[in-house]
């Protein structure tokens, strides 16, 4: 899936469109998930499910050589 992602992104960065078609469904599974762990969180924590997905991300990437 890893590959999948970051080939899905350099097609769209370069204009193919359907490429979102198919990250869509990939972006929302992460966010379901995301949503499940947080449930077992303590009450009072502040993230929500797409902004984990994110921090994970931005954790994640090197922006600075991010190609896509």
């Amino acid at each position: 899936m890893p590959g999948d992602v970051t080939a899905l992104l350099q097609k769209w960065s370069g204009g193919d469109r359907a490429a979102v078609n198919e990250l869509t469904p990939m972006y929302t599974e992460l966010r379901r998930l995301a949503h499940g762990y947080l449930r077992r969180e303590r009450r009072d924590h502040t993230l929500r499910s797409t902004e984990l997905v994110h921090e994970a991300y931005l954790r994640l990437v090197d922006q600075e050589k991010a190609s896509w």
